[in-house]
């Protein structure tokens, strides 16, 4: 078949790397997409965000498989335009992706469905803002109830700093902390049928020891050896389910890539957030790890056909992912400084360790940095010990003027996982 992605960044090149490789696959194209992803796909530029044009564009490259990747173009309707064109599209509708557009919307959307998540408010005011920080008390959980791009999001102790983030925030969800550790867990779903995939973890902050502002992900690992072998059984169960039934009531079927942001908190898992499409970095890892062919999966989705599906099926391997950022990020990044040494890694590194474009361009024979997230280093390996060693390896061969990467990605786990083998 020939497939169309949309969007820029290393999820969408970690997407088009893996319909690169299934023999299914005919014709692949992107747009915009990044100086990484010329290598495996045909370019298009186009207003990611404009669901006419790019429809025009699926319809005249003869897609029979439309792919969007970031939440902007979801929330915006992309996904509807597509399928209004007879195209099959793997997303969700504009409706359906409010789970993720409205942090308001998917609370409301887990309540009717039983989801267990964070006690919450919504709030509007500086009063309201007040009481319910008041409510919970420290650490402060502050949420931008739109999209943030990953980043409306502050976790803090200091009241002044929690009222701040809420202040500039036309509306805003301040919520209870949860405690315990952090699992994203992605499902695929035509909107009755929902098949989740393989846990993974990221890590938000920016610098080691889970220090400093958060970003849209400096890293991630999958698969999570301390995790309890039926965690993805007990949230397909009791989250992923119940809230694409719940959507389906609603007469706003959810169909595409369903993230759920989990806590493992003492009292069970909670839901921290929902997401509308694959997350950036875990993609990454997980999709290291996935051995079905993706296309099949992603037209079943489209089409209402997942429950037709064989299993998955699963390396045994372990992946892990390092972001280099650009200086200055998540502040104001600088962009359009030379990146070397991506040859070397293809040459000494592949096919255990490989590049993923982030934020990048093509300035002539250079690929330049061209965002905050600049590239997703990927390796996989026997256990995560070796996944690590390999990803560190082929990022010390990267040479980018002032750039940053947390140096732990993945350290405990690799740690705690040869401790107990």
């Amino acid at each position: 078949m020939k497939v169309l992605v949309i969007g820029s960044g290393a999820r969408e090149h970690a997407l088009c790397r893996s319909l690169s490789l299934d023999p299914a696959v005919t014709a692949l194209h992107c747009a915009p997409g990044n100086a990484g992803i010329a290598e495996v796909a045909e370019l298009h530029p186009v207003d990611a965000l404009d669901g006419k044009v790019v429809a025009e564009l699926a319809t005249g490259l003869g897609a029979e498989l439309v792919v969007v990747g970031p939440e902007a173009p979801l929330v915006a309707g992309v996904a509807d335009a597509v399928r209004e064109a007879g195209i099959p599209v793997f997303g969700p509708s504009k409706e359906a992706a409010q789970l993720e557009g409205s942090k308001a919307f998917a609370k409301d959307v887990m309540a009717a469905a039983g989801v267990p998540t964070a006690r919450s408010y919504v709030c509007t005011t500086a009063e309201e803002i007040a009481e319910a920080l008041d409510a919970f008390g420290a650490p402060y959980v502050v949420k931008d109830d739109g999209l943030a791009a990953g980043k409306g999001v502050v976790v803090t102790e200091d009241l002044d700093t929690a009222k701040a983030h809420a202040a500039g925030c036309e509306r805003v969800v301040i919520e209870e902390f949860l405690d315990g550790p952090e699992v994203s867990l992605f499902a695929i779903t035509d909107g009755e049928t929902v098949l989740p995939l393989q846990p993974a973890q990221d890590f938000k902050r920016a610098l080691d020891g889970d220090e400093g502002p958060n970003t849209g992900g400096m890293g991630a690992y999958s698969p999570l050896p301390w995790a309890d072998p039926k965690l993805v059984d007990e949230v397909l169960e009791t989250v992923l389910q119940p809230t694409v039934d719940e959507l389906r009531r609603r007469g706003t079927p959810f169909s595409g890539l369903l993230y759920a942001g989990l806590a493992i908190t003492g009292r069970g898992v909670r839901v921290i957030e929902f997401n509308a499409r694959f997350g950036d970095p875990e993609t990454q890892v997980v999709l290291a790890r996935l051995r079905t062919p993706l296309a099949g999966i992603l037209h079943a989705a489209a089409t209402g056909t997942l429950a037709d599906l064989a299993p998955l099926r699963w390396s045994e391997d372990a992946a892990v992912t390092v972001v280099v950022a650009s200086h200055n990020y998540p502040g104001t990044p600088r962009t359009g400084d030379p990146i070397t040494g991506l040859d070397e890694v293809a040459a000494e590194d592949a096919p255990h360790a490989y590049v993923l474009h982030a934020g990048t361009r093509q300035d002539g024979d250079a690929v330049v940095s061209a965002g905050g997230r600049v590239l997703s280093v990927t390796a996989t390996g026997t256990d995560l010990t070796e996944a690590r060693e390999r990803a560190y390896r082929a990022v010390g061969r990267i040479r980018l003027d002032g750039s940053q990467h947390r140096t732990d990605i993945a350290a405990k786990a690799a740690r705690d996982a040869q401790a107990t083998a």
